[in-house]
Parts: structure tokens; sequence; C-alpha cells
């Protein structure tokens, strides 16, 4: 709703009080001299950017925010909430003596760009370039210290070029599980070469490698390069051109941008061989401080599992599953397979085998018909979507049947869309006893169910009679016994490890680890983003850039959008925009290889949103380096490990929890792949993560439930009304969609800079979402005005601080505050640093009279982090020529930080019967000698003799009586 300033609107007009269009006077003008002076450079020890050595041989620490993307509607007062707290965090930290590198880029690749490009014509730089100088503008304006000579967008071809440069790497790297590394490809090739490795069999033949054609031999490279091109199921958007990660796909089967249906498709695309990192994305959890939620999220999505892997014979082929109960194989009466698993073609039969029930064939005339139609059904449906708990199973049998290794039993084989082909091995042995969804699964198709674990409750084992699974670990194995292996009677520990060993000694299983992690998609069809440094020879084998050839840069095209389909047409396929451009996909090039010129065809589709976010913390190391990703000495001083730990990384990032599983997960992926192949000292980029609340506002709804602008909705007796129609009103996230949004440039214009970080620094502990509430801003706007008033005369304009000492109440409450703020600002709680800032300035109005220099002084400096215009201003007015920024923090003197007394409770039998006033360092003996001659406890025990007096000094004394 509609506020103005009430402080500024009643204010008596006293020539030099501090009001809004005094803040923006002294807030222009100290951020010209930062810029002027480059306060906030962080000298790198060697470089382009080396400076003052006595400050780069100071502890160092790299603060850094998940940089934003520079949108069209600019900042709005949530956005800056984390900016504000790293900036705050930066100030002390350099006040505390460190030289402090803090910087901020921007994200700038991205849909948005593209899509007002497609809707204006506007090229995507343009737009974007736009957005991010006015963004920088609202940033600036803030008083933010960042080190401006390290910014950079990640649309920089000079940026990009090392984005395109470290794909390269991936590309020409494999994960060597004896070395538990990545390595180059060459020396892979080297062991194919010599014979040391021995080379895959290629069209089911073993051959040596300079047996082999270029063709063979890229197929063979591909499959261990750690990025690769490969047919795969995707998940195809027609309404928007492209494929789509599972992390873009809502849960219900669409778009997470523009709400369009999504379908299962098979096309060939890039990807990042992630999983090769599995382990050790998971073990190097341990030692980072991040929220252990966070952690927990990357546990899950990574999610480990152990069990065996089992081979089902069918046909002269195997099934394999993955199962984490190889005990419970015995109950396995049927198979599920994925709808898209590469062997169903294989076994499907022409016609129903005898005794096929008609539950089973989805009322078609045969096997191959049944599988084609049940595909496309699945195809239109998400993973989300496919593993939902449906109240009725789908499926349909395939008229095949595989062969339990552990009885012999021949069980049928279905396909259902609750099994995906991205987990495990797109197949799973059923076990319905044990499984609730393998349960009505069987109910459904009239399927058996054996017992295999001897129910612990009064069910029984006649399982017609069961209405759900049980799968209890702590029961006994039954009815699980063949000529050469007994589970029965065991332990469900015991028959795992047991039956796995049987299963591989004779071949058809071994134990195995399994992980929920699936390689990351890295392909977009889109215009709007790092071009592949990908060539393809005639023969349609991928072939690098060399290094000389980067960046490559976008081309000019006349349509930005990738071709779009009916959103609901599955059968069709995407076309690029980059594909448009003939000239610049048909290319003749000399790529140094010894071939000379040839004629390749340029990889067409782009890279993701996400490639940019990956490594940005290197280039702000390093900005202006064209020669090499990153100087390993300037690397190494920023971020390398930490004594007695593997890693460095960064000291604090600070941003959205929203992004634990995409940007955090392959920033971390792409560090390992670094660190492996010498180009960074840390196999961590993030040491410390802090996840900032969400700064929330009032969304309110008319009738129709469309949103109204929240600034002209009016209260009246508890409800709210909207040019006189009654409207809701519900909590939720601020924007511009929501008609809700305030901005910063509205709070520097009514209150200053100053007051904004104040206030968003005092709404409440930094990790917790908070509702804005524009009328409660004036608080802090007061607090600066007594402040100011607190060191300047309204009137004259003069300094009123004296040089006499302060009183011993002053000292105390100073040295509290200042030690207080110190611990407040290391931990982040900036809410209550303010508070005990806020404290003490109180203290000083209401003594009265001037304020000593002794207490003025350290006062300003405590402000100074937090708020930092009107502390340079006031430290200049104290008489200091130099920045407030380097100056040292204050340090409480030890001896005013103590208590001159604290409150002792005397209890008797547990009840509280007196209270005393006592020196915080009294001794055991003195307190419980003064406890037991008080008054008020005398009285209490009223003769009654003493068994034990407890004494916890100097604030507890627990008398027990006899």
């Amino acid at each position: 709703m509609s506020e103005t300033n009430p402080a500024a609107a009643s204010e008596v007009a006293a020539p030099h009080r501090y009001t809004a269009a005094m803040a923006a006077e002294i807030e222009a003008r100290w951020q010209d001299f930062w810029d002027a002076e480059g306060t906030y450079e962080a000298p790198n020890p060697s470089g382009d950017l080396a400076g003052d050595p006595e400050l780069a041989a100071k502890p160092k620490k790299f603060i850094m925010d998940m940089f934003p993307y520079p949108s069209g509607a600019g900042l709005h007062v949530g956005h800056p909430l984390g900016y504000i707290a790293t900036d705050v965090f930066a100030r002390f930290q350099r006040m505390t003596g460190h030289n402090v590198l803090h910087t901020l880029g921007f994200d700038a690749f991205g849909l948005p760009a593209e899509q007002y490009a497609v809707q204006t014509g506007t090229h995507p730089r343009v737009s974007t370039e736009a957005n991010i100088e006015n963004m920088k503008v609202q940033l600036r304006a803030l008083g933010l210290g960042h080190d401006k000579r390290r910014s950079f967008a990640t649309i920089d071809p000079g940026y990009y070029k090392w984005t395109q440069w470290i794909f390269l790497q991936i590309f020409n790297s494999w994960y060597d599980e004896e070395a538990d590394k990545a390595r180059p490809i060459s020396v892979l090739i080297a062991q194919f070469e010599s014979g040391e490795r021995a080379v895959p069999s290629v069209d089911g033949g073993a051959r040596a490698w300079n047996e082999l054609t270029a063709t063979e031999r890229a197929d063979v490279l591909s499959e261990y390069r750690l990025a690769y091109a490969s047919d795969a199921p995707v998940n195809w958007s027609p309404g928007l051109g492209t494929v789509l990660a599972n992390e873009e796909v809502t849960a219900d089967g669409r778009s997470e941008r523009g709400n369009f249906p999504v379908f299962k498709a098979k096309l060939r695309q890039w990807n990042m061989r992630i999983t090769a990192y599995a382990d050790r994305l998971l073990d190097d959890l341990e030692a980072l401080d991040w929220p252990e939620a966070i952690k927990l999220q990357q546990r899950n999505w990574i999610g480990r599992s152990e069990g065996a892997r089992v081979d089902f014979p069918i046909d002269g082929e195997a099934i394999t599953v993955f199962t984490t109960r190889p005990d419970t194989l015995f109950g396995a009466t049927y198979m599920v397979l994925a709808p898209e698993h590469p062997l169903v073609d294989k076994f499907v039969p022409e016609a129903w085998p005898e005794g096929s029930h008609e539950a089973w064939t989805g009322g078609h005339a045969t096997p191959a018909e049944a599988v084609a139609a049940y595909r496309v059904q699945a195809a239109s449906k998400s993973d989300v979507e496919r593993q939902a708990e449906a109240k009725d199973k789908t499926g349909v049998f395939t008229g095949a049947y595989a062969t339990n290794p552990v009885n012999g039993e021949q069980v049928p084989v279905f396909i259902a869309d609750y099994v995906l082909m991205g987990y495990g091995t797109g197949a799973i042995m059923a076990v319905p006893a044990g499984d609730q969804r393998d349960f009505e699964f069987a109910r459904a198709f009239e399927l058996p169910i054996r017992c295999i674990v001897e129910p612990t409750d009064d069910r029984g084992t006649d399982t017609s009679t069961w209405e759900n699974a049980f799968g209890a670990y702590d029961a006994k194995i039954i009815n699980s016994s063949n000529d050469d292996i007994s589970l029965d009677g065991l332990a469900v520990a015991e028959a795992k490890e047991r039956i796995t060993e049987w299963l591989a000694r004779k071949g058809i299983g071994e134990g195995t680890v399994n992980f929920r992690l699936r390689d990351w998609l890295f392909s977009r069809q889109r215009y709007w983003g790092e071009p592949f440094p990908i060539v393809y020879d005639e023969d349609g084998v991928a072939h690098a850039l060399p290094e000389s050839m980067l960046p490559l840069e976008l081309p000019e095209v006349e349509d930005y959008s990738p071709r779009t389909f009916d959103p609901d047409d599955a059968n069709t396929s995407p076309e690029t925009p980059l594909s448009r451009n003939e000239d610049w996909v048909n290319v003749t090039l000399d790529l140094g290889d010894g071939r000379g010129p040839q004629k390749y065809r340029r990889e067409t589709n782009t890279m993701p949103n996400w490639a940019g976010s990956c490594w940005y913390e290197l280039r702000y190391l390093d900005p202006h380096n064209d020669q090499k990703l990153v100087d390993p000495a300037i690397e190494q001083y920023w971020m390398g490990p930490r004594e007695g730990q593997p890693h460095g990384g960064v000291d604090l990032y600070v941003g959205g929890a929203e992004h634990a599983v995409l940007h955090l997960l392959y920033a971390r992926f792409w560090s390992k792949v670094l660190y492996d192949l010498g180009y960074v000292s840390s196999v961590e980029p993030f040491h410390k993560l802090f996840n900032q609340g969400m700064i929330q506002a009032f969304v309110y709804r008319d009738s129709r439930g469309i949103a109204v602008p929240a600034a002209e909705v009016e209260e009246r007796d508890g409800a709210y009304y909207y040019q006189g129609e009654a409207v809701s009103r519900l909590l939720g996230k601020m924007g511009k969609s929501l008609k809700n949004a305030v901005t910063p440039d509205e709070i520097c214009a009514e209150y200053g800079a100053d007051t904004l970080r104040l206030y968003e620094m005092a709404m409440g502990p930094l990790d917790v979402s908070r509702p804005w509430d524009t009328r409660a801003v004036v608080g802090q706007y007061r607090l600066l005005q007594r402040l100011w008033r607190n060191v300047v005369d309204e009137n004259t304009g003069e300094v009123t601080v004296v040089d006499t000492p302060a009183d011993e109440d002053t000292l105390r409450a100073l040295h509290k505050a200042i030690d207080g703020v110190r611990q407040d600002l290391e931990g982040l709680r900036f809410n209550t640093a303010i508070a005990k800032v806020t404290e003490l300035n109180n203290h000083l109005t209401k003594a009265g009279g001037p304020v000593s220099r002794t207490v003025a002084e350290p006062l300003v400096l405590l402000v100074a982090p937090l708020a930092p215009h009107i502390a340079e201003e006031l430290w200049r007015k104290l008489g200091h020529t130099d920045s407030v920024v380097h100056q040292d923090f204050p340090v409480a003197d030890p001896a005013y930080v103590v208590d001159e007394a604290v409150t002792c409770v005397v209890q008797i039998k547990g009840k509280v019967k007196a209270r005393l006033e006592v020196s915080p360092s009294i001794s055991d003996a003195e307190l419980e000698k003064i406890a037991l001659a008080d008054e008020k406890v005398v009285a209490a025990l009223d003769g009654a003799g003493i068994r034990k007096v407890i004494v916890r000094a100097p604030k507890l004394v627990n008398i027990v009586t006899a």
C-alpha cells in the first residue's frame, strides 16, 4: 500500500538535519569518491591487478554472491538482500585486517532475452547490455563495495572463450577409475595404441586400435569422454522448440517456462558425464561448511545405493537389473522394463503366447501393437508423473518371458511407465510381496505374489489375504532356496551377503553401487547461449576447435527463436536458430591436425544457461587474462586449500537455496575436472555457503483472482479494497507480475540507501524469509538521524563531540556494543548487530549533552559496515582524512564487557527463594556463605537441616534440605 516518508513530512527544516535529501547528496558524493580512489580494489599478488604489497600480504577473504540475471524489470527490494549482506560482511572483514575480494558480474545468457528478441526484433545482446547498465546504476546506489575492475558478463566473448575452452578440456578428458580422476583423452588413446588397455569390441569383434576406422575410434572414445554426444531419451517440448533438463520440467509434465507439454523423445544431444564423479561429489560434501539441508538435497539427488546387479536370461540376451534387495530374488514373479528400453524390440514376438491374460494385452491384437501404443502413452508423461503414486497402475505385457536365475521360473516381462530408463538399468525385477508399487501392479494384472519374508505382524503368509506389501528389514527370509543355496531363516543383511556371493560365483550377477544421478543434458536448441566449439567432418565425427579459434562467437540470424510446433505434436524434432545461417554452419577449416583445410559443419545447439555460472568464481580472480584460464599463483592465493583440508575455495558464497542441485552441483563437477587436470588447486569451488531468506510481500487479488496494484490498495476496518472493490490479501513473492514490487530506487529516494541497507539487515535473521513493510523503514531512518545528532549540531553543522573522557556507564555500554557487534557481524547476525548499535545510540541520546570523542569514533566505526555513507561522512567530520573503509574495527576492553554484578538465584528444593546481586568473579565458597546468610533464605529454611548445597557460581545456589 502507498506510503511516503512520515518522518520527512513532519520534519522541521533544521538546515543541517539528516534528511533524505542530505542522504542523497552524501551518498552520491562518497560513491564518486570510492570509484575515483579505487577504495574497494583488492590487489592480486601478481599480474595486472597487483597493487599494494602490504595489503596483498594480509590474510585474504573471497566473498561472493550468486550473480544476478539482468532482467528488464530491474531490481526490487527483495533482490539486494544477499548483496547487502555480503557487502556488510566484506566491509567488516576489511576492517579486521583482510585483503577482501568482493565483486559482482552478470549471468546474462538465457531464454528471457531471447524471447524478448523474438517479440521485438532487438538483438539479445542489445537488450541484455541495456539491462546490465540499468542494474549497475541500481546496485551502485546501494553503496556496494565491489571491485569493479573484476566485473564481467557471461555474454562477453572474452569470458565465454574460456567457457568454451573448459568445455573442450572436459570433451578431451576421460575418467580413469584406477587413478580415480580425470585424465587427458590422449592418455587413453596411448593405452589403446600400446595394448596396455584392451580396445572395446566394435560390432561384436575385438580389434587393435590401428585397425579401427576414424569413425570407429571416435565411437569408442565417445564412450569414455566426459563430454559426449549420444542418442538418448530427452524431454522434448514442441511448444518451446527445445529439449529441457529434468529439472526444467514440472511435476505435471509441462515446461517450467511457458507451461507447454513435454514429451519423451530420442534425440542426439550433448551430455556431461557427471556420473563419473558421483562418489566424489557425495564424499566431498562432508568437509564443506554448507547448510545441512543443502547437503541433504545433494545427497538425495546423487542417490547412492548399494545392492547387486542380476542378469535375467531372455532369448539369448540378458535383462540386467539393479536391486538393493537381492535377498528377495526368489519372490520375483515378473519383470518390468521402461518403455524406452532398447531390448524390448528384440524380444517382442509376433503373436501373444498361449495363456496370455486379457488384462496383460491392453486389448491389442499383437504384442507389437500393444508396445507401440503404450510407448505413445508413456511419452506424454514427465519422469515425475511416471513415478507418482497413481491409483491405477498401467502397463502392458511384451509377450516375452525371462528366466529368474535363482529358481529357473519363467516370469512375464512387462513395460510400464513407472520404470525409468534414466535410473538404474531401466529394468526391475518385481517382488510384489515386498514392494507396494509392485504389489498394486500385480493385483491389477493378476500376477502371482510369493511371500519370501516372514511377516512380523498377524497377516500370515497367504498373500491372497494381504491388503498391502510387507517389506520389513528385521524379518526372516522364507521360501527362498534351490539346490545350491538356501536363504531360509536368515536375517536380511546376511541373506543379501550370501545371495550376492552366490550370484558372483555363478557369473550371473555381482555386488555393485548404483546412483540416482544421471548424466547432465548439455544441449539447448536456442540462439542466446554459448556456441559449442565443435565441428563435424563429412563422416559425422566431432572435432574440437583449436584454442586459436576461440572464442567462437554467435553469428547473426534473422530469427532468434527455435522453430516451434503444435505443443501437443510429439512427432516433431528440433530445428535450431543457428542452423539457419548456412554460411556460419558450413565452413572450411584447418584444425591444425595435419589434415589441412577440410569441410566441416558446426554444432548448431548452444550450451545451457548453467554453463557460464559453473566457473565464474575463477574469472573474478584474473578477469583480464587472455592467455590462461587463471594464473596459477593468483588462483592459489585466493582459493588454495586450507591448512589440513583438501579444498579451499570461496570463503563465503551467498545465494538462494533453490540452486541446491543445479548450479551448485554442476559447479562442483566442473571444479573437480579442472582440479584433476591441474588447472586449479582446490577440489571444491565454495567452502562456506549461506542461503539468505526471501523478502516477501502481500499480494492483493480481486474476485477474478487477478493481482491488483498493491500500492493502490486501501485498508479499512481490517479489510482491503481496490477502487472500492474488496480484495483478498496473501503473503507471497514480490514481483512485477504480482503488482507488489517495491524498487530500491523508491526507498532510496524517500530515505536514502543507508536506511534501506539497515532496514533489510534488521528485518530478521538473514536466513529467514520476512515480509516487506514500507511503513517500518522509517525506524532505521530515525536511528540514523539520532546518530547524526549525536555527532553534528543540526542547526550549525558543527561537530559537537568533546575530548573529555566518557563516564563509566557510557564506556560499559560502548564496549558491550563493540563486543556484541563484532561477534554478530562475524556470525552474519546483522539484525542483532543493528539492535546493539541502536541500544548504544539510544544510551547516548538519553544521556544528553555532548558525546565524548572516545565514544563517538568507535560508534561511527561500528556503523561503517552497515551504513557506509553516513559513516564516511561522520568520520570525515570528526577530522580524519583517510577513508573509514580501511580503519580498524574497534576492539572491546574486557574490563568493561564483564558485568559489575550478576543476579544469582537461590533455590530450596528447586523453588526460588531469593535473588542476590553478586560479583561475576565470586568463588563457590564465598557465594555459598552469602546465600546461607541471606535473610530470605534463613526465613525459608526455618531451622531445617541442610543435606547438601549445590553451587554454580555466579548464577545459582541450590539448597537440599535434610
